[in-house]
């Protein structure tokens, strides 16, 4: 079999930690936002023209569509894997900033954090792994929609801290290891093979780009950066050119130039 041909490991994640991971960043998220002032609510982001209002209840609705997925009737069957979700959201755009605005002139953004908060404490406790749900991407099992869930909290949690100046919300350790790894992972989809190692110490490392496959020793073409780095690389929030002017990304070999294959979402 090529390295072309060859498909990544499916990746197994362990649903008690996701979910107690989705609980702690989302908390961590709230306990800050409840110390902005109003001004501080209408600061620009990175995010088109969202500010910190748009951002904050995005991420209520996108953490509340959890519970109101589990109040729905269960679809018949999965229509999207977990190692597709990343590649399944782009087209999505147009309507999620729809509900976001909507949501946004509606609701207090604290307020709606709270009653997401208190509806996934209810809802979440009482649903199995393997209930699917209904999502904007299909029927997806609960386990591994709760897995997407990390990737839109660790990436908005930074969001939410390059728009706040000395907002610093901290970063649940499993949350942001769970978003690194299916971003990683991502990436291999999207580019299968075997000749360059992307590491992300320490939580990730995967193989991709068609070539000679590494075999034994150090590999050839090496990609390392950290998880945060990473996470902004592979969603678009910093550019290949730039986290390698920071040197908060190193390359070695002459396969190891990834910045075509970013970022592996948007």
């Amino acid at each position: 079999m090529s390295s072309a041909a060859r498909k990544p490991r499916v990746r197994q994640y362990d649903a008690k930690k996701t979910r107690a991971a989705v609980t702690a960043q989302f908390d961590h998220v709230r306990r800050a936002v409840a110390g902005l002032a109003p001004e501080q609510f209408a600061l620009p982001t990175r995010l088109g023209d969202w500010t910190v209002r748009e951002l904050v209840v995005h991420l209520g609705m996108a953490v509340g569509s959890v519970a109101r997925s589990l109040r729905e009737p269960a679809p018949e069957r999965v229509a999207t894997e977990l190692v597709d979700w990343p590649f399944a959201t782009a087209p999505l755009a147009a309507g999620i900033d729809d509900d976001t605005r909507a949501l946004a002139a509606a609701n207090d953004p604290y307020d709606l954090l709270t009653r997401t908060a208190e509806g996934l404490a209810e809802a979440l406790p009482q649903a199995a792994d393997d209930r699917v749900v209904i999502t904007r991407v299909g029927g997806m099992r609960l386990a591994d929609f709760l897995v997407t869930r990390c990737i839109e909290l660790a990436v908005h949690t930074d969001d939410l801290n390059a728009a706040v100046p000395g907002l610093d919300i901290p970063y649940d350790r499993q949350a942001q290891a769970i978003a690194t790894r299916l971003l990683a992972d991502a990436l291999a989809v999207k580019a299968p093979g075997g000749s360059v190692e992307v590491r992300v110490p320490p939580f990730a490392v995967v193989q991709c780009i068609e070539g000679p496959r590494h075999t034994r020793g150090t590999p050839p073409n090496v990609v390392e950066t950290d998880p945060l780095t990473w996470i902004r690389l592979a969603t678009g929030r910093t550019t290949w050119a730039e986290a390698l002017d920071a040197a908060s990304v190193s390359a070695s070999g002459e396969r190891a130039d990834i910045g075509d294959r970013l970022p592996v979402m948007s």
